[in-house]
């Protein structure tokens, strides 16, 4: 419009100038004639112009950054982010989530945008970790290409199989990134072998052959630089992400979508704003959408396409860089959040109120793992939290469900919730999550969640690949075996002397609580992956992989003399000072049977003092349980009691007499 503002300013220039004494009659006419000639001419240009012409899917790229837990994605959108110009205050940027920056991992996918040589890259940070598989499983399928980064060192493991099955599914063609290739240990030989076995990887997944030419880049997202070729210390001025950005523009297609359809979107994330409500954000498919039109939201029942509400955009944002700006209008093929419905969630779609049907919803893989929230009902319960009855526990869960889609949640009996997911640290960290903001519960022990085909009841089995010192392959293998672990493979670890690498295949129900006791046989060392791989058959009851505990029979302060005479009989979980109860766990036994004694017990004071008499109280420092701990330590008859303040290990059944009436505790 900037044509038609200019000419209409020559026009009321040449208006003014006629009134003007000094001005030639002839010569002004002929000037006004001039631009009332021009001023139409570009009035009729611009009303020939479609209102969609800015709004170029040819301009924009939809990238997802999918890999392996620590294998640098986090780190690369860093790079990627000051490449094109933004302003990233800190490292590890994308991580906005306080748990997140606390562990080091990515716990759910952002989106952003970032502007390269006259385009638009819509760049979606994804999660490594197997248990937060759904939250790559919901957006990938807002991408046309993908980033798949992997360790030049470690080469492929578990999550980068997965990861890549779910890209290949969607029909995309990865661009591969080999990072960290300026640690010492890798050559360009490694490297070669590395894209071999990505290359085997894609063909063992069906890859098609357009999927299998794939191209390979080289970097180091520490450094903040990629080449198209093997180096370790490019140029300087090509010491940066352009070849990267620039293979992007290449080799992922823009989105094929179109903008004289009528608009519809699927929603694949949502938050919520204290002023705006709630904030809907995925990947328009088709049409176009601006401020203040009419929509609709729609989701797909057993019956048909059900109407959930109808409503006006308020407001429309895009991500750009690590800030939300405000826009107009968006086109298909963009990723945009709205703002203006109270209803529509994940899965649903928003639409213009012409649209009748809704968008195919996202499949996600089942959950395989399952535990028990209920009421904290504890003698201690209510001292720390502020959020303490079953009907506010069930609401923040069907609130986590509703942002969460590879999270079921099943109202019981007696104000108790089932929650399903993925593996204990997803469900650990929303146990956190809800510790913080001030809720007490109960928690029952994980459950893995079976199958029956034809008669043949069928587990959960995980993929696992493990990297250990030598002097540690056994006592990892005989741990193993006991959890019904199959190895499929045994070698050493290229390029590092002395260490040793398994693929393993576990059930999911003896990899629980496996972490804490790996990283104390391996002393630290040693590496963990793990991801889901299918359905098999049951394969029979674990080996004893857990002793028994020492329950507290007493109510009070557990006192240092009592624990000095309960030292030798196992491992303490408390310090003296720790209120306890009846039936409170305080430590492992160091017998297969449960032990009930009495922490609270003081010493007998007398009025007689001798030199030598009294003792000086020395205890080990005791084993401090952290919530993944916790969650897999408990047996099946035992519940971990969460408060913002403590987590404690308890009998499900307080009074040892009903414990002693009831069946003994299950191996598994």
């Amino acid at each position: 419009m900037a044509g038609p503002l200019l000419l209409s300013s020559l026009w009321s220039t040449g208006k003014r100038s006629l009134s003007s004494p000094s001005a030639s009659s002839l010569h002004l006419k002929s000037y006004l004639s001039s631009a009332r000639a021009l001023f139409t001419a570009a009035n009729a240009a611009a009303a020939a112009v479609s209102p969609n012409s800015t709004l170029d899917p040819g301009r924009l790229r939809n990238v997802a950054v999918i890999a392996h837990v620590d294998h640098g994605k986090t780190t690369l959108m860093d790079r990627l982010l000051r490449q094109c110009g933004a302003d990233i205050p800190h490292e590890r940027a994308m991580d906005s989530i306080s748990l997140e920056r606390e562990r080091g991992i990515t716990i759910a996918s952002k989106v952003t945008g970032i502007s390269w040589r006259e385009n638009e890259l819509n760049m979606v940070d994804t999660p490594g970790h197997a248990d937060f598989g759904g939250e790559v499983e919901r957006v990938v399928g807002m991408v046309e290409g993908a980033i798949l980064v992997v360790d030049a060192g470690e080469g492929p493991l578990a999550q980068t199989k997965f990861v890549l099955a779910k890209a290949l599914k969607y029909g995309l063609r990865p661009i591969l990134l080999l990072n960290k290739v300026d640690r010492p240990a890798v050559s360009e030989e490694r490297c070669d072998e590395v894209e071999s076995l990505v290359f085997d990887l894609f063909a063992n997944l069906g890859a098609t052959d357009e999927q299998l030419d794939f191209p390979v880049l080289y970097a180091s997202a520490k450094e903040g630089w990629a080449s198209s070729t093997f180096t370790k210390d490019p140029p300087a001025d090509v010491r940066n992400m352009s070849q990267l950005l620039d293979a992007i523009i290449r080799h992922v297609p823009p989105p094929k979508a179109s903008l004289d359809a009528p608009f519809q979107m699927l929603v694949t994330m949502m938050e919520k704003d204290f002023y705006l409500g709630r904030i809907l954000t995925g990947r328009v498919s088709s049409g176009v959408v601006s401020v203040g039109d009419k929509v609709h939201g729609l989701r797909i029942t057993d019956s048909g396409t059900e109407k959930i509400e109808e409503g006006k955009v308020i407001k429309l944002m895009k991500k750009k860089g690590t800030g939300m700006v405000l826009i107009d209008s968006a086109g298909a093929g963009d990723i945009i959040s709205i703002a203006g419905m109270t209803k529509p969630s994940i899965g649903h779609t928003v639409a213009n109120t012409e649209v009748t049907t809704a968008l195919p919803t996202i499949e996600l893989d089942p959950p395989t793992i399952s535990m028990t929230f209920g009421v904290n009902d504890s003698p201690l319960a209510g001292r720390d939290g502020t959020h303490l009855t079953g009907g506010k526990i069930g609401a923040r869960l069907m609130s986590e469900a509703e942002t969460n889609l590879a999270i079921n949640v099943i109202p019981g009996m007696a104000e108790t919730y089932e929650v399903q997911g993925r593996g204990e640290l997803q469900l650990g960290i929303l146990i956190e999550n809800m510790r913080r903001e001030g809720f007490e519960l109960s928690v029952s022990p994980p459950k893995v969640m079976y199958k029956t085909e034809n008669g043949v009841k069928l587990e959960p089995i995980e993929e696992v690949t493990i990297e250990v010192n030598e002097e540690h392959v056994g006592l990892v293998m005989e741990a193993l075996s006991h959890r019904k672990a199959e190895v499929m493979d045994m070698g050493p670890v290229p390029g590092s002397a002395g260490r040793t690498k398994l693929s393993l295949t576990c059930p999911s129900r003896g990899l629980v609580g496996y972490r804490s006791v790996f990283s104390s046989d391996t002393r630290g060392t040693g590496f963990m992956h793990r991801a889901f791989l299918k359905y098999e058959k049951h394969r029979g009851l674990l080996g004893n992989v857990r002793k028994g505990v020492l329950v507290s029979m007493g109510f009070g302060s557990i006192t240092a003399h009592a624990l000095m005479s309960l030292e030798p009989r196992g491992i303490l979980f408390v310090p003296p000072g720790t209120e306890t109860y009846d039936g409170m766990i305080i430590g492992e036994h160091s017998r297969d049977t449960d032990l009930d004694v009495n922490p609270v017990r003081a010493k007998e004071l007398s009025n007689v003092r001798a030199a030598g008499k009294d003792e000086n109280v020395k205890l080990t420092p005791p084993r401090l349980m952290t919530l993944e701990e916790a969650i897999g330590y408990v047996a099946s008859d035992e519940l971990i009691e969460v408060t913002p303040k403590a987590i404690r290990l308890r009998k499900r059944y307080l009074d040892v007499n009903k414990r002693k009436t009831m069946s003994k505790r299950p191996k598994e």
